[in-house]
């Protein structure tokens, strides 16, 4: 019975130690894991202040550094335009062709030997002795360049066209400006500017060619243009020539502008127009 005894407390004896180095060990555990996560935690404060202090010392040396930048290439996908010394050859076209009879042979002769050594055609230059020409009022050298332009496939804009419209109607030629007219509508029909219409109205009350303006003003109504208060009364005045008052009328209700600038007392002064 004492033997049993003495056994079984033996048993609880070797238990006890067993929970004993079980918790012991849990603790070692825990404490080593802990001191591991400090070490981590200083290690990686110390790595920190380390980039720290090398980004202080290299933002503080900074201003002693000399950066040098490498120039800046450019490359572009297109052959560049030059414009430069267009002015003179633009004179050397007006001085070339200005001596010359008026025969058209002639001046384009003298206008291919101009573009004989070019690499591209000089759209800028021909451009620039345009509108030399027509300050200088020579209405036709003004048509030759711009059929010699136009006839090489150069300067089909409306600028070009405007040009030519004004010299056919300052040269008195209605016929080639009808069929050039004509052309422009066939082959811009949506992108015809205000400009061009108002032109052409322009020429055709210049040289009382009234049906005419009718016919452009409802092609100008047609596509949606709005024409300027100059071509507002050469309509109007059209109207009235043709004896169609009602029409006259009802322009001048639709796009005249309800007010009109007069001068009193040597100031301008805004006042409403009265369309009747």
């Amino acid at each position: 019975m004492g033997a049993s005894l003495q056994f079984e407390f033996f048993n609880c004896n070797l238990l006890l130690k067993g929970i004993n180095s079980t918790r012991l060990s849990k603790k070692l555990n825990i404490t080593s894991a802990v001191k591991h996560s400090q070490k981590q935690g200083e290690l990686s404060l110390t790595i920190s202040d380390v980039a720290d202090q090398k980004g202080l010392s290299e933002t503080t040396s900074l201003p002693s550094r000399k950066v040098q930048k490498a120039g800046k290439v450019e490359h572009h996908l297109w052959k560049k335009r030059e414009s430069a010394g267009s002015g003179q050859k633009a004179l050397n076209l007006v001085r070339l062709i200005s001596g010359l009879p008026n025969e058209k042979e002639s001046v384009y002769r003298a206008l291919d030997k101009w573009i004989a050594w070019e690499t591209e055609f000089p759209l800028i230059a021909a451009a620039k002795a345009l509108r030399i020409l027509r300050q200088q009022r020579m209405w036709k050298r003004v048509i030759q360049v711009a059929k010699w332009m136009l006839s090489k496939g150069q300067g089909a804009t409306m600028a070009t066209y405007d040009t030519l419209l004004l010299a056919f109607d300052m040269d008195k030629r209605v016929d080639e400006a009808e069929t050039l007219w004509n052309m422009i509508l066939h082959t811009s029909t949506r992108s015809v500017s205000k400009r061009l219409f108002s032109r052409m109205i322009s020429l055709y009350d210049h040289h009382h060619v009234l049906e005419k303006i009718v016919e452009v003003f409802a092609d100008m109504e047609e596509l949606g243009v709005k024409p300027d208060e100059d071509t507002v009364r050469r309509v109007a005045r059209a109207f009235q020539f043709l004896g169609q008052e009602d029409k006259r009328k009802l322009v001048l209700q639709r796009y005249q502008s309800k007010w009109k600038y007069v001068h009193f007392n040597g100031e301008r002064a805004r006042v409403r127009r009265d369309t009747e």
